[in-house]
């Protein structure tokens, strides 16, 4: 086991960042981070602290605070834990680094900068004055795979390009909503043919507590696909935790792929979804809903639907031309 600190120093809205470029062999090459190292024998938390950011800036440090305690696992490396600190005092002139290139960074800018994904995370919380935390980060090799807040899992996501493809990215799912990475859904509408001769779909409306469009009429079921899983795979996760139903692979029909990207307020929503149809009969009340994201399912006529939303009569948040590769998929009026 290995212990070590890292700082952020703050001025004027800005961290003061390293960016590491100066060595060849760096877990850290190329990425930016703050000022630490590792501790040396009989050396407390903030005594290290104290000789790192002296050592790599020429700075001596006034005020500062412990903020949190970041767990990392990198595949064969030595598991290391970091005592994460801020600093708001300082005094002295800043030095050329032997590690690599000292730049203030105005916080706005943090996320724009090669960070490692897990970083993020606790730069969210430092900027939220989250109270003192113990963050746990594994990687295989660049990627984050896991992350546990205060013993909470938090659901990552993989960053995906235009045509849907991982990109080798994760991040919290909150984050990739705060800051408008795309990601990928799967989308299942639950259809069934009508006296009409055209076909009824399943809308769900979403509970009240959700934190995006609560109260809104939404597709039948549809979820977030964590990393490391398959569309198909989620879609028939969400049947069941959702709506309690219980589909197999054959029961889900791909009709296409369509992309979202929509905000409101400060939640952006930038979706690469795969459009599922489940087109088998299904017994009255044979739905188990789950209250926390779904208030009540509702049939309605498909071209009822379609007008409702075409005219905003119905409050939703229905991508209107998914649903409108419903008809060409199902072949009805």
């Amino acid at each position: 086991m290995t212990l070590t600190t890292l700082c952020y120093i703050e001025k004027d809205g800005a961290y003061l960042m390293l960016h590491r470029v100066k060595k060849e062999k760096d877990i850290n090459k190329d990425k930016w981070i703050g000022i630490g190292g590792h501790f040396e024998t009989g050396e407390s938390p903030d005594d290290c602290l104290l000789r790192e950011v002296y050592e790599e800036t020429g700075l001596t440090l006034t005020s500062f605070q412990l903020r949190g305690i970041v767990t990392f696992l990198m595949d064969d490396l030595t598991d290391y834990h970091m005592c994460l600190y801020t600093a708001d005092g300082f005094t002295g002139t800043i030095q050329d680094c032997s590690e690599g290139t000292l730049e203030w960074v105005a916080k706005d800018r943090i996320a724009d900068l090669n960070l490692w994904d897990g970083d993020l995370i606790f730069f969210e919380l430092l900027k939220e004055n989250a109270p003192f935390f113990c963050l746990k980060l594994k990687y295989e090799g660049n990627a984050l795979k896991e992350a546990i807040l205060n013993a909470t899992p938090l659901e990552l996501l993989d960053i995906v390009d235009e045509q849907g493809h991982p990109t080798g990215k994760t991040q919290a799912r909150s984050l990739v909503h705060k800051y408008g990475y795309r990601h990928r859904t799967a989308h299942v509408w639950i259809v069934r043919p009508n006296e009409t001769g055209s076909f009824d779909v399943l809308l769900q409306k979403r509970a009240q507590t959700k934190d995006s469009y609560p109260g809104r009429y939404d597709i039948s079921s549809a979820g977030h696909i964590p990393t490391d899983c398959g569309y198909k795979q989620s879609a028939l996760r969400e049947l069941k935790e959702e709506l309690g139903l219980s589909a197999s692979p054959n029961d889900l029909r791909l009709i296409g792929y369509c992309e979202v990207d929509t905000q409101e307020k400060n939640f952006y929503n930038k979706e690469y979804s795969a459009v599922f149809l489940y087109e088998k009969p299904i017994a009255p009340h044979s739905f188990t809903l789950q209250q926390e994201e779904v208030e009540v399912v509702v049939w309605m006529d498909y071209s009822v639907c379609l007008e409702k939303i075409r005219n905003g009569s119905l409050e939703n948040c229905i991508n209107l031309k998914e649903l409108e590769m419903l008809r060409s998929a199902i072949g009805r009026s």
